[in-house]
């Protein structure tokens, strides 16, 4: 009886401790930076920290190898792990290399493998890696140096002297930008500063050197008994991480312009229609769910579309409604990237703001180039040959002749032609364009021409 109880209490502590024991463990939160620095990293990042709070981790560890890549999701990146409340620790395994460099220098403590290198942090353009210009070299070289700076500085005692030294130079941080800062030693006036591991521990750029994790936490950070668990990402936060890519946002921005334009030329729920919603709802879906797009900035963007559609089909002409409509229009898509609450820009960087702006811009930028150049190829050989009525196909006239018997008749304006507009000629309305200036209601008209479905006026007595 005694032997029976005796193992059912050994059974019990054994059950508890497997159930129990583990959660007593500390936690250790790694997320991996394996990639192109972009959007996706930022939303891996985002999530991972998140979790890692949630999870009740002690630390988190940043797995590090990469070349680089965007300064804008680098810079947002780096913010929230100087504002992030738990220790962040990054390995360097292998490589952190530009805006990796920036992202390691953010971390409380930077680990490295012997063959592991940190630095050239210079800024470059598109696939070429030409050097940006100077001014974009200047934010890069601001940004290392505060993100250096942020972490302080120690005291230190040499010859009964107390000395406070910075923790990390930021001498040393900018000169991985700037090659004309000289690092005795390390660098000289010609080169960007890339240092390896050694050199970084000299430097008080590498806390310890460690060839894999499990040494990095048992030697380092003294945890024999810990429990360590990785931020895998789902399909969800791939898609989204794709969908919120600046060069796919202004793709967006580029087929709502375009289908909103199209549709509005041949009025009817068809194509344009349905690829203009399609990206409305790519481009806000993310953002939303993500919380930096409001109820009230999809909104705006709705408010704006009914604008223009009020001024094209009610209040024919380019005024109040068609520039209003657009300002929201435009405000919608800035206000969506920025993640503001309310119109509150309190906390917003000017690098986010620069980068909304830049996104929508290249999108309308993108967008008008499409609609000139797809307007310029309908009716021609092509796909779009079709998309036009042609005069010499048997059987009809694409163009209706009837209207060219009111050149050099008299009418009124029915509208305000801002050159657009409507006039009244011979007990009907007519589409017409101003060839001279504004032309207000009730004026007298008089038509000059006739072509592409419009009657060209001018005020009566004009020549």
């Amino acid at each position: 009886m005694k032997n029976l109880t005796g193992t059912l209490i050994l059974f019990g502590l054994i059950l508890f401790s497997n159930l129990y024991g583990q959660d007593t463990k500390p936690l250790i939160y790694r997320i991996n930076i394996r990639e192109h620095i972009g959007s996706n990293s930022w939303i891996y990042l985002q999530n991972g920290l998140h979790q890692a709070r949630e999870k009740g981790a002690r630390t988190v560890l940043l797995h590090m190898n990469t070349y680089g890549g965007g300064v804008l999701e680098a810079d947002s990146m780096r913010s929230a792990i100087l504002n992030y409340p738990l220790p962040v620790y990054v390995f360097i395994d292998l490589n952190a290399a530009s805006a990796g460099a920036l992202i390691a220098i953010a971390c409380d403590s930077i680990f490295m493998r012997k063959s592991a290198s940190i630095g050239a942090a210079t800024v470059v353009e598109g696939a070429g890696g030409a050097a940006a210009p100077d001014k974009y070299q200047s934010y890069m070289r601001g940004i290392m140096r505060a993100t250096a700076e942020s972490h302080g500085k120690r005291e230190t005692i040499v010859d009964g002297d107390t000395i406070r030294k910075w923790r990390r130079d930021p001498l040393i941080a900018e000169a991985m930008v700037d090659e004309r800062i000289v690092v005795p030693g390390y660098a000289d006036s010609t080169q960007i500063l890339t240092l390896t591991a050694s050199q970084a521990m000299e430097l008080g750029y590498c806390d310890g050197i460690a060839e894999s994790v499990h040494e990095l936490v048992v030697v380092h950070l003294g945890e024999n008994d810990y429990r360590i668990e990785t931020y895998n990402p789902t399909f969800y936060d791939q898609v989204k991480g794709f969908l919120t890519n600046g060069v796919v946002q202004a793709l967006l921005i580029m087929f709502i312009i375009g289908g909103i334009y199209f549709e509005l030329q041949s009025p009817g729920v068809g194509f344009p229609t349905a690829a203009a919603i399609t990206a409305a709802i790519l481009y806000f879906a993310p953002l939303y769910l993500t919380g930096y797009a409001q109820n009230w900035e999809v909104l705006l963007f709705v408010l704006g579309l009914i604008f223009i559609v009020f001024e094209i089909f009610v209040f024919p002409g380019f005024g109040f409604s068609g520039i209003t409509g657009i300002v929201l229009l435009i405000s919608s898509l800035v206000l969506a990237l920025i993640g503001n609450i309310r119109f509150s820009f309190e906390g917003v960087n000017s690098s986010d703001l620069f980068r909304a702006v830049m996104i929508v811009l290249g999108g309308l930028g993108m967008g008008v180039a499409v609609i000139l150049y797809l307007s310029s190829r309908i009716g021609k050989p092509g796909l779009l040959n079709h998309a036009a009525l042609h005069a010499d196909e048997e059987g009809f006239v694409s163009v209706p002749m009837e209207p060219l018997m009111l050149v050099g008749k008299t009418g009124v304006a029915a509208t305000v032609l801002r050159p657009s507009g409507k006039v009244y000629l011979e007990g009907s309305y007519y589409d017409a364009i101003s060839l001279k200036g504004f032309i207000e209601k009730d004026e007298v008209i008089e038509v000059k021409r006739y072509e592409n479905f419009q009657l060209y006026v001018v005020r009566k007595g004009s020549s």
